[in-house]
């Protein structure tokens, strides 16, 4: 999706029969210079043509903000889709001469205040809020649950359903994510939808004793679990872990799906089936409306199945 090269004062200068001072001057509406409305005319009709964006200091001092984009991702999203996404905003705000800068995990409001008095960013992004489309957790529309984050969470459920699976419980983790309300409420669609069983919902805390002993009382009070839909990769491996421990079989036993595929779910025996999500194109759609670029020709992707042994 890059671009082969980006266009440059010259490149504008040279299409519009002008000197690339002329084209700075045009540009940047400067009032000190006196050029005449067909050249003015001739330069930004080149420059739209070209594609050129301005150089990022000229025009962060003519709209009262840096070229820079501010990304806050919340503990807990972490994985593929935070990557993917934080690689797809970055490229894309580089080719608009924009820098980003991601913040990780909670901080208090003074100190954030602080980073953003200093460096008056272009717009502030929180990577959970893009997640979820905007909607909340009973409110998904149809391109939710076709492509976004609705699509994404049932995409555990209906995996497990079609081999078969009736009674599945959700494993949570242990303290709260922005993300959590969200998902189990879409996984509980999901499930309505199969024309499945409620979805009961446990924790699975640490440490690795504490973990075993969740999933040993909550298979102890619901027999009938015969999958368990993990909130992500780190709790489907306390999962798996615990069940191991409890000398019971994955998936002969108990079936495991994690969620966002970290590159530890491959090294374990066995091997964890979880659903990767691609979000390079909604860092690129964040990007854009951040900027107020035209979108168009960029939609999101529904994520996939890794389908290893875990189920």
């Amino acid at each position: 999706m890059g671009r082969s090269g980006r266009v440059t004062l010259s490149d504008v200068a040279k299409a519009s029969g002008v000197s690339r001072a002329t084209v700075s001057f045009v540009l940047n509406d400067d009032p000190r210079q006196t050029i005449s409305a067909a050249t003015r005319e001739r330069v930004t009709e080149a420059a739209h043509e070209l594609g050129y964006v301005p150089h990022g200091i000229a025009r962060a001092l003519r709209e009262g903000s840096s070229r820079i984009v501010v990304l806050n991702v919340d503990r807990g999203i972490e994985g593929n889709f935070s990557r993917s996404y934080v690689r797809g905003l970055d490229e894309e705000l580089a080719e608009h001469d924009h820098v980003l800068l991601v913040r990780h995990g909670h901080a208090a409001p003074e100190a954030t205040q602080k980073i953003l008095d200093a460096i008056v960013p272009r717009a502030v992004l929180r990577l959970g809020e893009v997640y979820m489309r905007g909607h909340t957790s009973d409110e998904p529309d149809e391109q939710d649950w076709e492509s976004g984050f609705a699509a994404n969470a049932a995409l555990q459920i209906d995996f497990l359903a079609e081999r078969g699976h009736t009674r599945i419980a959700m494993a949570l983790p242990d303290h709260e994510f922005p993300l959590t309300e969200a998902r189990l409420g879409f996984a509980r669609e999901a499930a309505r939808r199969r024309g499945l069983a409620p979805l009961e919902c446990f924790v699975v805390p640490r440490p690795r004793e504490a973990g075993a002993a969740a999933v040993e009382a909550f298979l102890a009070a619901h027999a009938e679990v015969t999958a368990l839909a993990a909130f992500d990769d780190d709790i489907a491996l306390r999962s798996l872990t615990a069940l191991r421990d409890l000398g019971l079989r994955v998936p002969e036993d108990v079936a495991v799906i994690g969620f966002d595929d970290t590159e530890y779910g491959s090294l374990t025996t066995p091997a964890l089936t979880t659903v990767h999500i691609d979000a390079e194109i909604l860092g690129r759609i964040a990007a854009r409306d951040a900027l107020g670029v035209d979108t168009e020709g960029l939609a999101p992707v529904r994520g996939r199945i890794v389908d290893r042994a875990s189920v």
